[in-house]
């Protein structure tokens, strides 16, 4: 039996759905899965994802916590702050991702695609069990209708991903057809499949769509909301009559009755709450934290289980983000020079317990990372009609961050930095920074949303000042914070830009000129390179594995040149911590623990 068999009876059942007729079997155009590069791991037939256990038992409530407050249930559009709860849980997307693979989506609401190896159009066969919440059947017409709400409506992303598409067109209540044709971006389809929450045609208005609101939607999804209590608490129910109960890429999936979202205010508040035992489950990225906040009863009782998981993802770039908008910092020689006051061993070793390491790469702890590696052939030649845009130490894999020896007053990076900044035009005059001729100081604010970004930020602040630089640290609260950063309000923030193991056309949305001029991108450097968006386009196009590599290594080694950031650092595991009552499946996936995988057992 095995392959063969499982393959033509997939084939065979396309035969049956209405009007899927011979021409994309023959012409092996169906397909249960997409993978961005190469064929997805799993075979058509399968029974479950791997790192899911189909026997896990089912019952019981999971309370879990969010920093900040909400005033929206929305996250798709720009107004309004939003949870992600309602496009996780309560509506669905045509095609679900493996957490397990690079970048690989398989049937949800859509038991099957077709698409040639172009890809040059895409066609969903909906599955006709697909239901909302309210009885009324998933069909092409909500799936045409969320399409066009979101790249009209929709955050900058949908705007600028769906904007590619030439055409959508309805082949019957159930396939629905998208013209893509005018685009070279290959990551496209898999956008579509899934990034796109159904919204039901019936019950949602197109001319509100944009506006913030707190009514629990109809979705078609496992949950629905049965609380909103405005900022402070969010709760889901499962349904009982979810239509997508026993699909394959659901098994073992959602296996608490009852999801309860609290939001804090602040990190404090939020690890006090989790000491109290008021809610179940937290991922601590505070290394101070880690080290000695979990000296309590509670550990020592092994009511709270600590636990420490690899992931296998790239670490993505942390760092103090540059706003090149501003004058002050439009000149490169400035930005690099500035990374020299960052002393790593210093801040690691008395702030984070030496439990840190470098960030070096915008795609570090990966084989997408081009330090301490020379540029390929492929990579010179994407780079060849750009001379000048990579440093020749950062073509030849040389280059390393600025380390200072530790003392956290290095003189030696202090007189770099100065050399750097004399060369731009600033001249330290009687302990200030000032701007040769017109004598303006060097000052500038750092926007801070926390209390641990503001240790760091105060920190670094105080070596700043070491060579005149007068570096104010503002805190925030969560809503000033946001606007602000949408606006590109700001001079310098610390920002992290978290790693995907498949980098695709979220980079247009932290790197492409346009997004530079577009409010609410995470393009917070602004930047607005030729050769950025050059590599961008190479990396969507990429065929091969081999050449997604090079093109994305590229593009790492351009970030790395132009000096955007003052790269910080980065955590190697994920640290976990959680009821002891809490169970998980023994694999975890690719990109670290799913917590809709988790169960709670009957007592």
């Amino acid at each position: 039996m095995g392959r063969w068999l499982i393959r033509n009876l997939l084939l065979a059942v396309a035969f049956l759905l209405p009007g899927l007729g011979s021409a994309a079997a023959e012409q092996g155009m169906l397909r249960h899965g997409i993978a961005m590069h190469g064929e997805p791991a799993l075979e058509p037939g399968f029974e479950h994802l791997p790192y899911a256990n189909p026997q896990a038992p089912r019952g019981g409530r999971i309370t879990l916590a969010l920093q900040g407050t909400f005033d929206s249930l929305n996250p798709l559009i720009v107004l309004g702050v939003a949870p992600d709860v309602v496009p996780r849980y309560a509506l669905q997307s045509l095609m679900m991702r493996s957490t397990d693979e690079p970048f690989t989506i398989y049937g949800l609401v859509a038991r099957t695609v077709e698409m040639p190896e172009d890809r040059s159009f895409i066609t969903f066969n909906l599955d006709p069990r697909a239901r909302f919440s309210d009885g009324h059947p998933l069909t092409a017409e909500d799936v045409r209708f969320s399409f066009e709400a979101l790249k009209t409506y929709g955050k900058p992303f949908y705007r600028s991903s769906f904007g590619q598409v030439r055409s959508v067109e309805i082949l019957d209540p159930h396939r629905i057809r998208f013209d893509l044709s005018g685009s070279n971006d290959r990551e496209l389809p898999l956008l579509i499949g899934m990034t796109m929450p159904i919204f039901p045609a019936h019950a949602t208005r197109m001319e509100t769509f944009d506006k913030t609101s707190l009514t629990p939607p109809i979705g078609s999804g496992p949950y629905a909301l049965t609380e909103v209590r405005p900022g402070e608490r969010v709760v889901l129910t499962r349904r009982k009559d979810y239509w997508g109960e026993d699909l394959p890429i659901t098994r073992g999936l959602y296996n608490f009755d009852e999801i309860r979202y609290d939001f804090y205010r602040d990190a404090n508040s939020l690890f006090e709450a989790f000491k109290a035992g008021l809610y179940d489950f937290r991922i601590e990225g505070d290394p101070g934290q880690w080290a000695t906040g979990y000296d309590i009863p509670a550990v020592r009782e092994g009511r709270i289980v600590r636990d420490t998981m690899s992931t296998r993802l790239p670490k993505g770039m942390n760092g103090f983000v540059f706003n090149t908008r501003k004058p002050l910092f439009a000149d490169v020689r400035v930005r690099e020079a500035i990374g020299y006051l960052f002393d790593f061993d210093w801040v690691n070793r008395n702030l984070f317990f030496g439990q840190l390491t470098r960030s070096d790469s915008y795609f570090s702890g990966s084989d997408l990372a081009s330090t301490g590696r020379p540029a390929d052939e492929k990579e010179r030649a994407l780079l060849a009609a750009f001379p000048g845009a990579v440093r020749e130490d950062i073509l030849e894999g040389r280059w390393e961050p600025p380390a200072g020896d530790g003392s956290g007053r290095d003189r030696d990076m202090a007189r770099r930095a100065l050399a750097l900044l004399s060369e731009a035009g600033w001249v330290l005059e009687n302990d200030v920074l000032r701007k040769k001729g017109s004598g303006e100081p060097f000052a500038f604010e750092m926007l801070v949303n926390s209390r641990s970004q503001e240790r760091l930020a105060l920190n670094f602040s105080q070596s700043l000042g070491s060579i005149g630089i007068q570096a104010r640290v503002r805190l925030v609260d969560d809503v000033q914070y946001w606007r602000r950063l949408a606006r590109f309000d700001f001079d310098m923030v610390q920002w992290l830009w978290a790693g995907t193991p498949s980098p695709g056309n979220e980079q247009r949305n932290r790197w492409g000129s346009t997004a530079a001029g577009r409010s609410g991108s995470h393009n917070h450097a602004g930047v607005a390179s030729p050769t950025i968006d050059h590599l961008i386009d190479a990396l969507l196009e990429a065929r091969s594995r081999e050449d997604f590599v090079s093109a994305v290594r590229a593009l790492d080694r351009t970030l790395l040149s132009g000096f955007y950031v003052v790269p910080l650092f980065y955590l190697k595991d994920q640290w976990l911590a959680y009821s002891n009552d809490l169970k998980r499946p023994d694999r975890t996936p690719l990109m670290g623990t799913n917590i809709d995988t988790w169960w709670r057992p009957p007592r």
